[in-house]
């Protein structure tokens, strides 16, 4: 009998598992990932919320109530607020329609769903520019007749929904595929509508992974440059969002306004962050619960 086929307890003293590593070798990727993760994670995080604290939190709050900063507030949560509820009701479209029907060109759609991953964003803005810029007949229509869509706040909405199109669709898709349609066709045999068969039996079914998808794209929504940058014209006040307006008052040398936005941006990101590891918990626990019955 070889020594791989004996009891733990059996085997000699010299016999080490493939797959075991040495304690010096567990104690060197461990700090290798801690040093990582302090370099390049927590050391920016501290840098960013003292250096808007440099000159204490009075400076800190007043360069937050400025006008230019509390425009880009309200200008980052609108945008976030109108694209990710519509890319969760395009997320949810895309999902069921590949999921849940066999056609030609289902992989060729996939690869587009996860297109804007690859893309550059700034590549994204640049598109959009050119569909609908003054200088196109379809922007020029609009901006004739007085809907602007480069330079306002409908060309940053189209940007950021093209970025973060993927995320709620890429957690729905594995989701819905591993669910089958076996409840949603035992619904519609007992005559169910195809409205109550979606809103009983498949959002149950999905509405963590379709939460999951929504944070992350809120989180995306919130934290986009590239493509945002293009498309807004950078007006100050107008069409300059946090993370643009961050850079706009760091080039001027407004390194206590500038990191001050940043860590409002930050602490929405790390609240972004909490829903999602409680989100993750709480799924874990009801999985665990459900193979316990």
């Amino acid at each position: 009998m070889s020594d791989t086929t004996l009891p733990v307890s059996a085997r000699p003293s010299h016999f080490r598992a493939a797959t075991d590593e040495t304690p010096t070798a567990r104690r060197v990727m461990i700090g290798l990932a801690v040093g990582g993760l302090l370099l390049l994670v927590f050391a920016p995080l501290i840098a960013v919320f003292a250096e808007a604290l440099a000159r204490g939190w009075g400076a800190a709050i007043a360069s937050l109530g400025n006008r230019d900063s509390l425009a880009a507030i309200r200008l980052t949560l609108t945008i976030a607020a109108i694209s990710v509820p519509l890319n969760a009701a395009f997320g949810i479209a895309a999902a069921w329609f590949i999921t849940k029907f066999d056609f030609r060109g289902k992989a060729f759609l996939i690869t587009l769903i996860d297109l804007p991953f690859s893309v550059s964003p700034v590549v994204a803005g640049l598109c959009i520019v050119l569909m609908f810029g003054a200088n196109s007949a379809i922007g020029g229509w609009l901006v004739a007749n007085g809907y602007p869509i480069v330079f306002a706040l409908p060309g940053i909405v189209l940007a950021t929904m093209f970025v973060t199109f993927p995320f709620v669709a890429r957690e729905l898709i594995p989701v819905m595929i591993e669910q089958g349609r076996a409840e949603e066709e035992a619904a519609l045999t007992l005559g169910a509508s195809g409205w109550r068969t979606f809103w009983t039996v498949t959002v149950p079914n999905i509405k963590w992974a379709l939460l999951y998808g929504v944070l992350l794209c809120n989180a995306r929504a919130m934290g986009e440059f590239g493509a945002v940058a293009v498309v807004s014209g950078k007006i100050r006040g107008q069409t300059a969002t946090m993370p643009i307006t961050i850079e706009m008052l760091y080039n001027e040398y407004l390194s206590v306004a500038a990191f001050s936005l940043a860590a409002v941006l930050t602490l929405l990101a790390l609240l972004t962050l909490l829903f999602k590891t409680l989100l993750e918990r709480h799924v874990a626990g009801q999985i665990a619960a459900n193979h316990r019955h």
